[in-house]
């Protein structure tokens, strides 16, 4: 505890200049006499600090003493500094590492970079935090997979998948986490075979005292770019051919479920054209739907008649409650 102390001292010296015994002891939480002991260790290690008396005084550091960070250009910095409010950070309980890391980082920059470094931090703010659910509500098991995964410690969890109404229960060795946009996996060893949990379909996770050895080799990010190919080549195809409004275009072909074969723009009235691949025949009817009448089901019949189906259901459901 007393060599963090010590280093986060330098790091605060150099980033303000000058600080006095009661604000160094503010921000390090501990009283004046102990930030005057440790300033003896320090120039005792050959630390060229020193103090300078009066009502604006304060400790310093000697002119040209500093640890300056080399290698890094500008644009890298700034990079980093936008990971500062990542979600990722936040659901995995590392701010506090973060906030010292980046002021280290900052400490060890030539002045010039500092004042540079300071206008990305008024510029851009990342706000990583979603508008409704909370992460501990979301995912109340990841601290303790964090925690097992760090420890190299076997888990046994709780699991309900997607397409069941049962929860299973397992033992395995987790390899490692996989943050897909705001989504957590588990990654972990079992018995038979490497598998994915989603972090959000765990219902109990207990950390237990034995533990185990990675595979060798094991990859992780080659397993997930492996699992996620092994994922959509698997996915059930479901294929169509569509009408939509050139102002619904862009929307429609980036929609997650739909996979664009061809298209091409059938009239001067602003309509494409196109063949596409949905998933099932539910998901091309919700999608659909969910464009009113911007578009059109073209083939296959069965697609056409399910939602002119429902279609009908939705005129009737408001046709009779305004009766």
């Amino acid at each position: 505890m007393r060599a963090d102390r010590l280093l986060m001292i330098m790091s605060l010296l150099q980033t303000h200049g000058q600080l006095s015994s009661r604000e160094l002891a503010v921000q390090l939480e501990v009283s004046e006499r102990t930030i005057h002991r440790d300033m003896e260790a320090l120039s005792v290690a050959g630390i060229p600090v020193y103090a300078e008396r009066g009502p604006k005084g304060g400790w310093a550091l000697s002119e040209g003493y500093r640890n300056q960070m080399t290698g890094m250009t500008t644009d890298e910095i700034r990079s980093l500094l936008l990971l500062h409010s990542s979600s990722v950070v936040r659901d995995l309980g590392l701010q506090d590492q973060v906030q010292t890391a980046f002021r280290k980082l900052f400490s060890a920059l030539p002045l010039t970079v500092q004042r540079e470094t300071e206008t990305v931090r008024e510029l851009i703010h990342v706000d990583g935090a979603g508008w409704h659910s909370s992460i501990h509500s979301e995912m109340p098991c990841l601290p303790i997979v964090q925690e097992a995964i760090w420890a190299q410690r076997k888990l046994k969890i709780v699991y309900r998948s997607w397409d069941s109404v049962s929860e299973t229960e397992r033992f395995v060795c987790p390899l490692g986490l996989v943050a897909k946009q705001s989504i957590w996996y588990l990654i972990a060893q079992t018995e038979e075979e490497i598998r994915t949990y989603r972090i959000s379909r765990l219902k109990n996770a207990s950390m237990l005292e034995e533990t185990f050895s990675r595979p060798g080799g094991f990859d992780l990010a080659a397993y997930w770019e492996q699992s996620t190919k092994n994922f959509k080549s698997n996915l059930p195809r479901f294929p169509a051919s569509v009408k939509v409004a050139s102002a619904r275009w862009s929307r429609f072909s980036q929609e997650r479920y739909v996979t664009v074969l061809t298209s091409e723009k059938v009239d001067d009235e602003g309509w494409v054209k196109a063949d596409v691949e949905f998933n099932t025949l539910e998901s091309a009817c919700e999608i659909i739907l969910g464009y009113g009448r911007h578009v059109q089901a073209l083939s296959p019949a069965l697609l056409c008649h399910s939602v002119y189906e429902e279609s009908k259901a939705v005129v009737s459901l408001y046709g009779s409650e305004s009766e």
